[in-house]
């Protein structure tokens, strides 16, 4: 049975000898006791489940602290997990440059070699040139000079034979 407090206001007895009528007063007394009863049950009934509610919700704030702290930790993580990356990579960057620079220094210290390598080649084939053209006209000239000793000779040798035979 509902019984509100608006219907135990406004609840009227008869009237008796002795005052209200008794059965009607025990009958809502009954009334009121099981009335208030069940409201005991209820009012049990809905502490424990605010209990149970309260102890579910604080287990979800745990496990949500817990995965905040879990996701911050995990966000620091990756965030160092990325700056050593980036380091790492300038470091390999940097490496890499340094490698190219120093082989563009040896390429341009051998092609500087190779620039003095050829100019000392040529010199040294200009000097030969002028060697060569020496010993050639040195023997040239020993030629001609041979070939004017040997006209002379023949001239001598025909002089010769011709006192030879005008003797």
């Amino acid at each position: 049975m509902n019984l509100s407090k608006i219907d135990l206001l406004n609840k009227r007895f008869s009237k008796r000898f002795r005052g209200y009528c008794r059965t009607e007063v025990d009958q809502l007394l009954q009334e009121a006791a099981e009335a208030i009863g069940d409201l005991s049950e209820d009012k049990k009934e809905l502490h424990r489940r605010i209990a149970d509610l309260e102890a579910s919700l604080a287990e979800h704030k745990q496990r949500e602290e817990t995965l905040r702290d879990t996701l911050m930790t995990t966000q620091r993580m990756i965030d160092d997990l990325k700056a050593n990356a980036r380091r790492e990579a300038q470091l390999i960057i940097d490496e890499a440059q340094a490698k190219a620079e120093a082989i563009l220094n040896r390429a341009h210290l051998r092609l500087a070699q190779l620039h003095e390598d050829i100019t000392e080649l040529k010199r040294q084939r200009t000097q030969f040139e002028v060697k060569l053209r020496s010993l050639l006209d040195a023997h040239l000239r020993m030629l001609e000079m041979e070939n004017q000793d040997q006209e002379q000779l023949e001239a001598l040798e025909s002089k010769l034979k011709f006192f030879k035979k005008a003797k």
